[in-house]
């Protein structure tokens, strides 16, 4: 259990849930995705993609493209956004998603998102997002101020009506992600008080049991600071990346012991090295001294190599033919507003937009409209 400032947040660890029986023996509805900033990269694939390729098959998922998301603080760079729905895409097929156990779709093309945020809009108060300290964090990360785009400052409540929007009960968060799920928890909430019986479900956090895989400078890795490796990345690119990788500054000779923690390249190994006693010998060679930097480098490139590969070929495979890419996009799309209708329907309803009042004098006046046409 975590708690945030607001609240309480249900978590579920994934080996946890596995060994309890919860979200391992129940088969849940999952909502996860990424903005189309960039090409995705490793940190997204030990961070997320690896997990939604092993949970596609045991629960319910749909996975968003977040483009109107992230026209939230790219509007500016609007072309670059939509170029990138295709290239998220082909990353999602490369790494095994699979469209016919997992939707793919595209926030922009389900209006009944824009309709559910702005409904959700009504139940929670300015001071409330304020409060938020994801929104927060954001908003310095990006040197804000006051200056800050309403969309950019609402998009928890736009990130609430993907979640509840295909009925959701778990999403794949990182822990800064966590004030995120009790907001759109708290709407569901009030929603329920709106109407007087409940109308969606709560969702729980679903936490990667990964630690967050660092840049190649020991920053966040970021696609808009370069410092990460991509999953298209080509193998001259991989060298170039591990070669560049910050170790330990203090290591300067082979014979100096060495410190692993915050060293960039054993965080890689411990996320991608499937010699898990190796990768523990290696360690303690660093520690002790008498292992050089490249040496460890070389171990990583190899296997970050061997890992890209075949990721790197069926992308290749899959961007021959862009039109079977984006119809993949087209159907699971479509799948998904299937369900947000049903979901924007009750939401509605909740707010009396459905009445028989509203929808009887809406009927009479498209019935006059049609009449009028026809003369």
């Amino acid at each position: 259990m975590n708690t945030t400032e607001s609240g309480t947040v249900t978590t579920e660890d994934p080996a946890a849930g596995e060994a309890n029986g919860s979200a391992g023996d129940r088969r849940e509805t999952i909502l996860t995705g990424d903005r189309p900033t960039g090409p995705l990269h490793l940190g997204h694939y030990v961070g997320s993609l690896r997990g939604r390729v092993e949970l596609q098959h045991r629960h319910d998922q749909t996975i968003l493209v977040a483009d109107l998301q992230a026209l939230t603080d790219n509007a500016g760079r609007a072309a670059d956004v939509r170029r990138n729905v295709l290239e998220v895409v082909l990353d999602y097929l490369a790494v095994g998603i699979d469209p016919t156990v997992t939707n793919i779709a595209l926030q922009s093309a389900i209006p009944e998102l824009a309709m559910l945020t702005v409904l959700y809009l009504n139940l929670v108060t300015v001071a409330r997002l304020e409060r938020n300290p994801t929104v927060r964090a954001e908003i310095e990360l990006r040197g804000f101020k006051r200056d800050i785009p309403a969309g950019f400052f609402t998009y928890p409540v736009s990130q609430a009506a993907d979640i509840t929007a295909v009925r959701a009960t778990l999403v794949p968060v990182g822990d800064d992600q966590l004030p995120m799920i009790e907001q759109t928890n708290e709407i569901v909430r009030r929603l329920a008080q709106l109407a007087g019986r409940p109308v969606l479900p709560e969702c729980r956090a679903l936490l990667s049991a990964t630690p967050r895989l660092p840049g190649i400078d020991g920053r966040k890795a970021s696609k808009s600071l370069g410092n990460a490796i991509s999953l298209s990345a080509t193998p001259d690119e991989i060298r170039a990346a591990v070669r560049a990788m910050f170790t330990d500054p203090d290591h300067l000779r082979v014979s100096d012991p060495g410190r692993v923690e915050g060293n960039v390249v054993f965080a890689h190994l411990d996320a991608f090295d499937p010699d898990r006693d190796e990768v523990e010998e290696l360690k303690a060679h660093y520690r002790a001294g008498g292992l050089g930097d490249m040496t460890v480098k070389r171990r990583l490139e190899t296997v970050l190599q061997d890992m890209l590969a075949p990721i790197r070929r069926r992308r290749g495979e899959f961007a021959a033919d862009p039109g079977a890419a984006l119809a993949v996009l087209e159907e699971g799309t479509a799948r998904t507003r299937e369900t947000a209708a049903t979901v924007l329907a009750d939401v509605s309803a909740a707010f009396h937009l459905n009445d028989e009042i509203i929808t009887t004098s809406i009927g009479s006046s498209r019935a006059r409209i049609d009449h009028a046409k026809s003369r």
